[in-house]
């Protein structure tokens, strides 16, 4: 492969900037465009070692500063490496990378470090996810889930899966080519109990995805209740800037205002939506159209009442619209003489948060009481999930592949039969940890990282 540049850090100015160069020339073209103080060649540095110098673009002197060298194996991508740090400015670190593409490099690829990790057996395509989630994790709780990935999580799990297929593969194989040896007979009976086991392994992966798709993109919150509940002044307190138009005036918000909001350990993508309400106001109604679908699609809706005030009947029409929903009611307006009688709304959706939106405290409250909600403790950092589509899609043919085998052991169809079902399994999970993925799959997850990564 070619030895490839880029720049490893943001294309902003700061402090310092980082050209990372990767492949089998990384030392010779590093020595090219730095020289160490010390007088000695850069190629002669050996691995997990730093030199001062000063950097050079054709013999013009662009900057100081520190080159570090990795050699292979012991490196991120498995490859000689070489990283140039000069200081943070766009122009001189542009200058630096072309220096380095002068010298002989190749313009890396987005994710392309990343690939030659995956390409040389440095990581699995699933812990080659986890370094893009790590990247672009807004949350804590994300955070620790991606890092267990990155840890090989998943790819342990999947790996498990894979043991018992092959396990049970071997046994027909076994028993089908040497009858008369004293094989163990494979019996409608054995073949259902370890199918099924491996079935619930894979339903149990499906059942944690739509916990890890919220945290890794953010949780779809809808903010609704009735005209003057407090909706947009609870939007404000959690955005923590004013987002919403504030006003007594009913029907003040016609459409809907959309921030993502980092609340605690999670992140909410919160929309904070019309009032519901019956009106004659052609644009109001349309904000309150696209408030209903908008219940339709949200994970966690919070539901807002006005404790100053009796139940409405609009109150009762939310409450109804709402039910069997993932749904945290807050009792808003705390701080004034309360009218409202709770019951009716614990009864309908369960016990609300009762809180002023106007005060500190009410982000801790509702963070909790969402994360308690979707139960989103329930997600392990160290069992390993499933992250985005193309893993699910994975484990999805290969559980069908499964009940396919299960369905037909049911039947009676000879073993050898199912030993083809199971093959394909074997194929989905092996492509979801990358050892029989084909080349576009590992285009296509790659095209998502940054240069340089």
């Amino acid at each position: 492969m070619s030895t490839i540049c880029a720049i490893a850090t943001p294309p902003a100015a700061g402090g310092i900037s980082v050209i990372r160069i990767s492949g089998e020339n990384a030392a010779e073209i590093a020595a090219r465009v730095f020289r160490p103080v010390s007088g000695k060649s850069a190629a002669e540095l050996p691995g997990y070692r730093a030199a001062y110098g000063k950097i050079y673009d054709n013999g013009e002197l662009l900057d100081d500063g520190v080159l570090l060298m990795y050699r292979a194996p012991h490196s991120y991508t498995g490859e000689d490496t070489a990283e140039i740090s000069c200081h943070g400015g766009i122009y001189v670190t542009r200058r630096v990378l072309s220096a380095c593409v002068k010298a002989g490099a190749q313009p890396a690829a987005p994710g392309e470090f990343t690939k030659r990790a995956l390409l040389n057996g440095k990581m699995s395509l699933t812990q080659a996810e986890a370094v893009a989630d790590i990247i672009s994790a807004q949350g804590g709780q994300f955070l620790s889930c991606a890092n267990g990935q990155r840890e090989g999580a998943l790819y342990r799990r999947m790996e498990d899966c894979a043991d018992r297929i092959m396990d049970i593969s071997a046994q027909i194989s076994a028993w089908i080519d040497y009858p008369e040896d004293d094989t163990p007979v494979v019996t409608q009976q054995w073949l259902t109990d370890r199918l099924t086991a491996v079935r619930d392994m894979f339903r149990e992966l499906l059942s944690g995805y739509d916990t890890g798709r919220m945290l890794r993109e953010g949780i779809s919150c809808a903010i609704v209740g009735k005209p003057n509940a407090g909706k947009s002044t609870l939007m404000n307190s959690l955005a923590g800037q004013q987002r919403s138009i504030v006003s007594d005036i009913a029907g003040t918000t016609r459409d809907i205002v959309e921030e993502t909001i980092s609340l605690g350990d999670i992140v909410l993508r919160v929309a904070d939506c019309a009032g519901i309400r019956e009106t004659d106001d052609p644009v109001e109604k349309i904000g309150v159209d696209i408030m209903l679908k908008r219940l339709e699609s949200a994970d966690i809706i919070l539901a807002v009442f006005d404790g100053s005030r009796e139940l409405s009947e609009e109150d009762r029409r939310l409450l109804g619209l709402i039910s069997g929903r993932n749904v945290v009611a807050v009792v808003n307006k705390s701080d004034l003489p309360q009218k409202l009688d709770i019951s009716e709304i614990e009864r309908a959706v369960g016990a609300p948060v009762v809180l002023s939106a106007k005060r500190d405290g009410a982000a801790k409250a509702l963070s909790e009481a969402i994360s308690d909600r979707l139960d989103l403790s329930r997600l392990d950092p160290d069992a390993g999930f499933l992250a985005n589509e193309r893993q699910r899609d994975c484990v999805i043919r290969a559980a069908d592949s499964v009940e396919q085998a299960l369905g037909a052991a049911a039947l009676g169809v000879t073993p050898d039969a199912v030993g083809v079902m199971l093959e394909q399994a074997l194929d989905a999970v092996y492509e979801l940890s990358g050892k029989r993925a084909g080349e576009e799959v590992i285009d296509e997850v790659f095209r998502r990282f940054c240069v340089g990564k």
